[in-house]
């Protein structure tokens, strides 16, 4: 079955923002993002327990998260400085992928990659498919909100969400002897499978299954996802009436064909028809004048004896 594809949004114009978007992609956008924190030598502070950390950036900073999706804005008094709160995936993909951000304690004091790692995954235990998940889809310029809303780990847009709909629910699972047991126990039995698959389908996504695989690898640090590989699977129900319609379109074309070639015969029957008739009727024609000639003939010879 084909996917449903991306489904924009439009302006007030009545033109949707695709052209738009490719004409700013989301990896330009990140890009910049990336040169401009680098510059600025931004660094997040930690904060609460959830592993959210708060972001300072000034006014074109903000403009640049917005714009790539990081984060959301939160409310500050100054103008000139802005505050962006990160979720723990957002945090780790700008420390660790992008390498364009420090993080530090509310302490002020330095956290380096490795202590970050530690305790992200002590705060929750699936970070690292959580984590990996989510920067197998950003790298490839997916832009990956939560999707706790839609019953889904992730969602996933192809631009900005202010232009597009997010496409996919995007589920995470384990692979190995810890099937089920990490992520949220998201999959366990078919039945959630299909109530994940009913949910994404009622809001016009595609459900993908991402099955983190760690080769055995220790998740104890950061190098893990090196060596962690990610499947990607699209699921979609089977719709009984759609497959026959689909199988049905070649014996419609067979049985349009055969309509043709009937019309065909038919025709050419019908020429045949219409020509034996003239050669009737030239037969007839002829065998009248000469009966005329005989029964003439006769006539003259009685008449002369």
């Amino acid at each position: 079955m084909d996917l449903p594809g991306p489904r924009w949004k439009k302006g007030k114009d009545g033109k949707d923002f695709a052209a738009d978007a490719a004409a700013y992609p989301m990896s330009a956008i990140v890009a910049e993002l990336q040169a401009s924190l680098r510059d600025s030598q931004a660094v997040a502070i930690l904060s609460g327990e959830g592993g959210d950390a708060l972001l300072p950036v000034g006014t074109d900073q903000a403009k640049l998260l917005n714009k790539a999706s990081f984060g959301r804005a939160v409310e500050s008094a100054g103008e000139e400085e802005q505050w962006f709160q990160l979720g723990p995936e957002e945090v780790f993909f700008l420390c660790h992928a992008l390498k364009c951000m420090a993080v530090e304690s509310e302490s002020k004091k330095h956290i380096g990659e490795g202590e970050l790692w530690d305790l992200l995954t002590s705060i929750s235990e699936p970070f690292p498919e959580m984590y990996k998940a989510y920067e197998h889809l950003r790298l490839k310029n997916w832009v990956v909100k939560s999707g706790l809303q839609y019953g889904a780990d992730f969602v996933a847009y192809r631009h900005h969400p202010a232009l597009v709909h997010s496409e996919f629910a995007v589920i995470v699972v384990p692979e190995g002897k810890a099937f089920g047991t990490r992520c949220g126990r998201r999959v366990q039995v078919w039945s959630d499978l299909l109530c994940a698959l009913r949910a994404s389908g009622s809001v016009a996504k595609t459900l993908l299954v991402l099955t983190i695989s760690s080769n055995g690898c220790e998740v104890a640090s950061s190098d893990c996802l090196e060596q962690m590989i990610v499947h990607e699977r699209t699921i979609t129900r089977w719709i009984p009436q759609q497959c026959r319609e689909q199988q049905g379109k070649p014996h419609r074309q067979e049985a349009s064909r055969d309509v043709r070639r009937q019309k065909t015969c038919r025709q050419k029957a019908s020429r045949e028809e219409n020509w034996d008739t003239r050669e009737g009727v030239v037969l007839s024609y002829w065998g009248v004048i000469l009966s005329f000639t005989v029964l003439s003939s006769i006539l003259v010879y009685k008449l002369k004896f």
